[in-house]
């Protein structure tokens, strides 16, 4: 007995520490879970409840209502808010990929004079935050005619998602075999021929990523909309959604999170429409970076 005893000890010792190790893992998830999901299940309870506050004397409130949502349709802007916001995520993200995946493959497939220095100009602009050239943007705005314009805002949500996506791009490209290209030269194809038919079907979950990140950008901006953005025919969720709960007599904290619920709706859609490309994405450009 003591033979197998002593064989039998290691293992269960093993097998503890196993379990021990799951049940942490587990426990920080559920954890996790609970803190992350418990404000999000507020708000859209809280969206559903009678009167002008979030709080109520349950979780669940007992009467139920949809009139917040109708009213942020009837008695506010909120559809001009989420079209102008709409157009510009999406021209954003159409102009800003374009722009992106172009830099990134001539970076990555052409030597030409400045290469180099244009690729650590890029590196150096990642390390400042957006916000300390807010006011040469606002003179440069101003001095274009695109303060309070739609298309002011675009263009420089367009350019600054320029140096990271770049970046990203350009270590997926490097990664991507030379000998598919030299094949396509050898057949007769130009440049823009082996980028459309070669290098772009190789690359859509990253094309995919950087489409969905500049989606999402300008969709949840609030500070830069509000300092150029001076009219109500032009404002985007993020800033209409902020005065509904901002001054004395602003108290719509049950329409605020009416609203703050649909703003999430096309960004969870892209989520689980998108999830297996956005998720292939991040791997490509974490190995291949």
């Amino acid at each position: 007995m003591k033979p197998n005893q002593l064989i039998l000890k290691p293992s269960i010792r093993q097998s503890l520490k196993h379990k021990f190790i799951l049940f942490l893992i587990y426990s920080i998830l559920i954890i996790t879970a609970i803190a992350v999901l418990h404000p999000v299940l507020w708000v859209i309870l809280g969206s559903f409840n009678p009167g002008d506050t979030i709080s109520a004397t349950s979780y669940i409130p007992n009467n139920l209502t949809l009139v917040h949502y109708i009213n942020l349709f009837t008695e506010t802007n909120y559809f001009i808010w989420y079209k102008n916001t709409l157009f510009i995520a999406v021209m954003n993200m159409i102009l800003s990929t374009l722009l992106i995946v172009s830099a990134a493959y001539a970076f990555s497939r052409f030597r030409f004079p400045g290469r180099k220095q244009g690729l650590m100009v890029m590196l150096i602009l990642q390390m400042f935050p957006s916000f300390m050239g807010m006011i040469a943007i606002y003179i440069l705005l101003l001095q274009l005619n695109l303060l309070d314009n739609l298309w002011g805002l675009i263009l420089v949500y367009a350019g600054g998602s320029i140096p990271f996506g770049t970046w990203l791009v350009k270590g997926f490209f490097d990664g991507l075999p030379r000998s598919l290209e030299e094949a396509a030269k050898i057949d007769g194809a130009s440049h823009t021929t082996i980028f459309v038919r070669v290098m772009m079907p190789l690359s859509v979950p990253m094309f995919t990523f950087i489409a969905v990140s500049n989606f999402i950008g300008p969709w949840m901006d609030f500070i830069f909309a509000r300092l150029v953005i001076l009219s109500d025919r032009n404002k985007t969720l993020a800033v209409g959604l902020f005065e509904m709960i901002t001054g004395r007599a602003n108290n719509q904290f049950t329409t605020f999170a009416a609203g703050a619920v649909l703003v999430a709706v096309p960004i969870t859609i892209l989520f689980l429409v998108l999830q297996k490309y956005i998720i292939e994405g991040l791997k490509a450009g974490a190995n291949k970076g």
